[in-house]
């Protein structure tokens, strides 16, 4: 069995940036699993909701062709539960996601964390899109 990979976001307004963080985490391990964040969640961490709804996003970060599955995240308060089913060996992170690595390593001691690169983020960042949609 090979490398599981997990990477998670919003995948709102699906631009450039996400397309590289993509192709970095699959380049990690042998298959690549991406969580896409509820609305709900979205709307509870960042008090606002997605331009998109979460069946949009989730097919936009599908139409890639570049993960293995797509999931929607759950709706528990508990961000990482949804790790304890997927059993990722290595959790791919983004650049600018706020996300404890020790907090991560502390719940599943096994897993390997990897912050990734950013990928031009003065043209490619969502809030840029957020704001320029708003216009």
């Amino acid at each position: 069995m090979g490398t599981k990979v997990v990477c998670a976001g919003t995948f709102d307004h699906l631009h450039p940036g996400h397309v590289e963080f993509l192709k970095q985490a699959k380049t990690i391990g042998d298959e690549l699993t991406v969580i896409v964040a509820r609305d709900e969640t979205v709307q509870r961490i960042k008090g606002f909701l997605p331009s998109h709804n979460e069946e949009l996003r989730r097919n936009n970060v599908e139409g890639t062709n570049i993960p293995d599955l797509v999931v929607l995240g759950n709706l528990d308060t508990d961000l990482f539960h949804i790790l304890d089913k997927l059993e990722p060996d290595v959790i791919a992170l983004g650049y600018d996601q706020r996300v404890s690595e020790d907090e991560i390593l502390k719940r599943f001691p096994g897993c390997r964390v990897v912050r990734l690169s950013a990928f031009q983020p003065e043209h490619y960042k969502s809030s840029h899109y957020r704001n320029t949609s708003k216009s």
